[in-house]
């Protein structure tokens, strides 16, 4: 793709983050045959969802994290019949083409956001789900997949155990799952370390979101020491800022979150 206007990475992140990116912070990964939870200790790996593209097919999406330099990728809204590029409503068929469509940019896929699962009908019917989106992550590729809680008190108990039903099986594939601060039940890093708890499976790990953090606290909690919460258990962060009174979509470094402390701490 050409342009009049060369995009750098810079100028980039402050047009699509401000529009509402969640840039992906994940630690370099093992083979999947070698383990099925984050290495931790050999640096990170950056790339961008294709939430900003949300209103486009996601090819648009892949050809644009090229264009800026991305070397990886993370799949959640586009342009689809349920409105995301992969869920446990395809066929591994059609999220392997996907993960080729990834590999074809030479681009790395990270994670994978991919919806609900249907516990409100059944625990079986949360496991089905969940074991189908299992499957289509390791057809595409994904190296994890990112969970947004649930929103019922009363079927919290069961969301999270067809989740840890389906732990040894994602591990069989290579992949761990990660539940994110997203309220109003996982909106703190105590309430997503009870998550993994209830859970208790090694793959099963937080991904952390500071913009979250102050967005679904009205701006009163600090990412910075809310972190110390969730001590050994990150496995990738949504590198998102907050501007009071409720906005995420602005570019890191231009709101309340102190990143360099937050990723020193």
């Amino acid at each position: 793709m050409t342009t009049s206007h060369p995009i750098t990475r810079r100028s980039f992140l402050e047009h699509t983050v401000a529009a509402g990116a969640a840039a992906i912070f994940a630690p370099h990964l093992a083979p999947a045959s070698a383990r099925a939870a984050p290495d931790s200790s050999a640096g990170w790996q950056i790339g961008i969802y294709t939430r900003p593209w949300g209103a486009h097919e996601y090819r648009v999406a892949l050809d644009a994290m090229v264009e800026a330099g991305y070397q990886h990728a993370g799949l959640m809204t586009a342009k689809a019949k349920d409105g995301l590029v992969i869920s446990a409503a395809i066929t591994p068929e059609e999220a392997a083409k996907v993960g080729e469509e990834v590999k074809q940019r030479g681009l790395g896929l990270l994670s994978v956001y991919g919806g609900g699962i249907p516990v409100e009908k059944s625990l079986q019917a949360g496991i089905d789900a969940m074991r189908k989106l299992v499957d289509n992550c390791a057809a595409a590729g994904s190296k994890s997949i990112l969970m947004g809680g649930i929103g019922s008190a009363k079927l919290e108990e069961t969301y999270y155990k067809a989740i840890a039903e389906c732990c040894d099986y994602a591990a069989e594939k290579g992949l761990f799952i990660t539940v994110k601060p997203h309220g109003p039940l996982n909106a703190t890093g105590p309430e997503c370390r009870k998550c993994v708890e209830m859970v208790g499976k090694k793959n099963f790990r937080v991904w952390y979101d500071p913009g979250n953090i102050y967005y679904y606290s009205d701006g009163k909690i600090d990412p910075v020491k809310d972190a110390e919460s969730v001590d050994g258990l990150v496995a990738g962060m949504s590198v998102k800022d907050y501007r009071p009174p409720n906005r995420v979509d602005v570019t890191p470094g231009t709101g309340k979150v102190d990143f360099p402390a937050l990723m020193a701490r």
